[in-house]
């Protein structure tokens, strides 16, 4: 069983930029991929980015390309979201999970072992 604990969300300006980490335990971290997924108020889960167990390969959702990216450090056993340009629509609560399968998918069934979330609000 692999626990998940996202953290460094909070409060940013349209434009401004924030990193997200998603620290996870358990099993051999390298050998799964991982990925994030948004909510919010009133609004289906949705799909932002995915990466690789190895970080060779990532996906985005076309809303947060090239303004969001992925990256994994698996001495650390941690996933991170680098979100800059930030707009009032990335308000949501930010979950990372693990990948059920090796190749990476975008719907969240194909994703367990979500962590509690943390809170992003973009807002002057």
């Amino acid at each position: 069983q692999v626990q998940l604990v996202e953290s460094g969300g909070g409060l940013v300006q349209p434009g401004g930029s924030l990193r997200l980490s998603c620290a996870a335990s358990g099993r051999s971290f390298s050998s799964y991929g991982m990925g994030w997924f948004r909510q919010a108020p009133g609004r289906e889960r949705e799909f932002v980015t995915a990466i690789s167990g190895s970080g060779g390969n990532t996906i985005y959702a076309a809303s947060v390309k090239g303004r969001f990216t992925i990256s994994r450090d698996n001495a650390k056993n941690t996933v991170y979201l680098q979100m800059n340009s930030l707009k009032p629509e990335d308000t949501a609560v930010y979950y990372c999970a693990t990948a059920r399968f090796l190749w990476l998918r975008r719907d969240g069934d194909s994703y367990d072992n979500w962590g509690q979330g943390t809170q992003v609000t973009v807002s002057s």
